[in-house]
C-alpha cells in the first residue's frame, strides 16, 4: 500500500509539473468578456460546427498571404458569422472578438486537473463560436478539441444569459462528403447507415448536454447540403442515376436529423440542402447542370462557380463565397423568427444589396 501511495503521489507530482509546463492553470480569457453590457434584449449566439462557421478572418488559422478562404478577397470575404456579427451586432451576440483557446493537448490537461477547458484549437474568432476547420460529429464530445463540453462550461458562467440564447450546430459535411462515391454506388450501404447513426448520436448527445444545464438555450440543428451540386464536382458521378443515389442517400442522413430535432423540445431543424437547391440549383438529371444565379442590387450577378472573386458562389477552396454567406444569414435570420419567434429583425434584399456591394465594388 506504501509502495502503491508513493506511485500515486510520484503521478500527481508529474501530472502537477506537466500541467505548469504547459500553463493550464490559466485558460487566458480575458475577466472583461464576461457579465459585459449588452442590450437587455440581446440574444446570445452560439456556434458548434466545422470549416463552414470558422471565421475567415481568423489570422491565426488564415494569416496574412493565405490562399484560403479568398486569398488576395479574404479581407472582405465574410462567413455568416461574420455577416451576422456586421449586420445584427446588437441583436444578436456571438461574443466580443478575440483570440482565445490552446492546443487540444493544454485543453485536455485542464480537464485532467479538474478545471474547465478553454475553446480548442487556440483561434481568433467570436467568444461563443468553437466551430473549427476540420471537424467532424465525433469532435462536438469527444477527442482533444471536444466543442459542446467546453462551449457548456463557458455558458455555465453566465447562465441567465443563456436562456435567451441559440446554439447553431452546422455539422456532418466531413463526415459525409468523404463517402460520396459509395453513396453513388450504394445509397443504402452500412457504412452510411453507420455514420448517419454516429452523428446523429453525437448530436443527441451535445443537445443533451446543453439542455441538462440551459434548458431554456433554443438549439438549431443545420443540415447539410448535397456536394455533388457544387460546380467543382461537375465531371465527377456523371450519370443521372448516380446522382440520383447521392440525393437519396443524403435524403436519409438529413431526415435523421430533422428527427432529432423534431423530437427535441427547443429544437428546429435548418434545412440547407433545400436552402442550396433554392438560392443555387443543382446538377438534375439532365446532362447539363441546371444551376441558378442570384443578383444583388440591379447588376450584380452571381453565380454557382468556384473562385475567389466575389461573382463566384463558392471559393476556390469550395467554401462559401461572400454573397453566399449573406443570403445564408438572411435566411437563418428568417429561421429562427420562424422556428422560435424570436424578436429578430428580418435582413431584407436591400440590406444585403447595401453590405455586399461596397464590399465586391473594387472586384467589379
Amino acid at each position: 500500500m506504501k509502495r502503491l501511495a508513493r506511485f500515486t503521489g510520484a503521478g500527481i507530482l508529474a501530472l502537477v509539473a506537466t500541467a505548469v509546463a504547459f500553463n493550464v492553470w490559466s485558460d487566458r480569457l480575458p475577466q472583461n468578456v464576461l457579465n459585459r453590457p449588452v442590450a437587455a434584449t440581446a440574444i446570445p449566439l452560439a456556434v458548434l460546427g466545422d470549416s463552414n462557421s470558422h471565421s475567415y478572418q481568423d489570422s491565426i488559422a488564415f494569416p496574412p498571404g493565405s490562399s484560403a478562404r479568398g486569398g488576395a478577397f479574404r479581407p472582405r470575404t465574410f462567413n455568416w458569422t461574420d455577416v451576422l456579427a456586421r449586420l445584427r451586432p446588437v441583436e444578436l451576440d456571438s461574443g466580443p472578438w478575440l483570440v482565445w483557446g490552446s492546443t487540444g493537448v493544454v485543453a485536455a490537461g485542464r480537464e485532467a486537473v479538474g478545471l474547465a477547458a478553454a475553446r480548442a484549437p487556440r483561434k481568433e474568432d467570436y467568444l461563443y463560436n468553437f466551430a473549427h476547420s476540420g471537424a467532424g460529429c465525433g469532435n462536438l464530445m469527444a477527442g482533444r478539441f471536444r466543442q459542446a463540453p467546453r462551449l457548456v462550461a463557458l455558458m455555465n458562467k453566465e447562465p441567465q444569459r443563456w436562456q435567451r440564447g441559440v446554439v447553431v450546430i452546422r455539422i456532418g459535411l466531413n463526415d459525409w462528403s468523404s463517402l460520396l462515391d459509395v453513396q453513388a454506388r450504394t445509397p443504402d450501404a452500412p457504412q452510411l447507415a453507420a455514420v448517419t447513426r454516429g452523428c446523429v448520436d453525437q448530436l443527441r448527445a451535445a443537445v443533451t448536454l446543453i439542455h441538462a444545464s440551459h434548458p431554456a438555450t433554443k438549439i438549431l440543428i443545420v443540415g447539410i447540403a448535397n456536394e455533388a451540386d457544387d460546380a467543382a464536382q461537375r465531371n465527377n458521378w456523371v450519370s443521372a442515376v448516380e446522382r440520383g443515389n447521392i440525393q437519396s442517400a443524403l435524403m436519409r442522413f438529413n431526415d435523421a436529423l430533422r428527427a432529432l430535432a423534431d423530437s427535441t423540445p427547443n429544437a428546429a431543424f435548418f434545412d440547407d440542402a433545400a436552402w442550396f437547391m433554392h438560392r443555387w440549383g443543382s446538377r438534375g438529371s439532365e446532362p447539363e447542370p441546371a444551376f441558378k444565379t442570384v443578383t444583388v442590387g440591379a447588376n450584380f450577378v452571381v453565380t454557382n462557380s468556384n473562385g475567389d472573386e466575389p461573382h463566384n458562389a463558392l471559393l476556390a477552396d469550395d467554401h462559401a463565397g461572400l454573397v453566399f454567406n449573406t443570403l445564408w444569414a438572411q435566411s437563418l435570420v428568417a429561421r429562427l423568427r420562424d422556428a422560435f419567434e424570436l424578436p429578430l429583425t428580418p435582413i431584407h434584399d436591400d440590406e444585403v444589396a447595401r453590405f455586399v456591394l461596397p464590399l465586391v465594388k473594387p472586384a467589379q
